[in-house]
């Protein structure tokens, strides 16, 4: 009989565990390979949330970041929500807080609020309406076209949303500071250096990134249009844990990063140990503020209903 080693006697006891606990693990599109392969569901932040939402598992282990737990928290507040690293923070989401939503309103009364998924729980309850980069065009798309929208936090999702939608809005400064690390020069120097290939850039990426590319696309929409293309050859303008899951389900193409040292150090802070640490003593749970938890919930709804 083959010795079992390490890796997989922590997978082993993984499985066993979410067994006992009548656990799911989900996990976001950047987590580290090990983890992706042993989850319940592998997404983005929409499908995350609606996974979430539907279902019936007693403990939900979210491999991603705080704010993302904090989400299925609002969603399942009979559930228990655990993230395995409550250092798994997010820089664009710790760029704002619920006092500068306040102000922005203030300086413009009755304007819309939406606020991209990659915020607080105390910023999603001073929002109307959340979104996530695969339906922002669309939550945008219904609002009245006599509203000021204000949109928080990503200045960079936002400038391609007006882009898209042709609808002026106020933004705030706020960016992910991983993506911005992906620089317009180097994707053309690997656009150059492969110049047949398809170019996919997230739209949290800076203008001339985006510019460069051939779609802009949430992480589901770049696993969807990668699926889809007949081209052999792929060059990802996102945080790099995305390889890992387009390798896997498209053997026959190349996926080259635009950017190979731009990944988020947030969210590799969850490894295989720490989640297993996690189903083991479960730690650390995730519990919002009832009150936040209510309007925030109102937000994260509306958006949930219009996707």
């Amino acid at each position: 009989m083959p010795v079992m080693t390490s890796e997989a006697r922590v997978i082993e006891r993984i499985l066993q565990l979410k067994r006992e606990r009548n656990a799911i693990v989900l996990s976001h599109n950047y987590q580290v390979g090990e983890i992706q392969d042993v989850a319940d569901f592998l997404g983005d932040s929409l499908e995350l949330s609606q996974k979430a939402a539907a279902t019936d598992a007693s403990v939900i282990v979210f491999c991603g970041v705080h704010f993302m737990a904090e989400t299925a928290a609002i969603l399942c507040p009979d559930q228990t929500v655990l993230l395995p690293d409550l250092s798994a923070g997010c820089g664009m989401s710790e760029m704002i807080t619920d006092a500068d939503v306040r102000a922005m309103r203030q300086a413009h009364p009755g304007a819309v609020v939406v606020c991209y998924v990659n915020t607080s729980a105390a910023v999603k309850a001073e929002s109307d309406i959340c979104c996530t980069s695969s339906n922002a065009a669309r939550i945008v798309q219904t609002i009245p076209t006599d509203k000021e929208i204000i949109f928080i936090p990503d200045q960079y999702l936002g400038e391609h949303v007006m882009k898209q939608t042709g609808r002026k809005m106020i933004l705030y400064n706020g960016y992910c500071p991983t993506h911005l690390r992906i620089m317009a020069s180097e994707l053309e120097e690997v656009k150059a250096a492969h110049p047949a290939a398809l170019v996919l850039a997230h739209p949290e990426c800076a203008g001339a990134t985006s510019e460069s590319a051939d779609h802009v696309l949430s992480t589901s929409g770049i696993c969807a249009e990668s699926r889809k293309t007949d081209k052999l050859e792929v060059i990802i303008a996102t945080e790099t844990g995305i390889l890992n899951r387009l390798r896997k389900e498209n053997p026959d193409k190349t996926f080259i990063p635009a950017c190979r040292w731009c990944d988020c150090a947030h969210m590799k802070v969850n490894t295989l140990e720490k989640l297993l640490w996690s189903l083991e003593d479960m730690q650390f749970p995730i519990v919002v503020e009832p009150s936040i938890a209510k309007r925030a919930k109102g937000a994260i709804e509306k958006m949930l209903a219009l996707s």
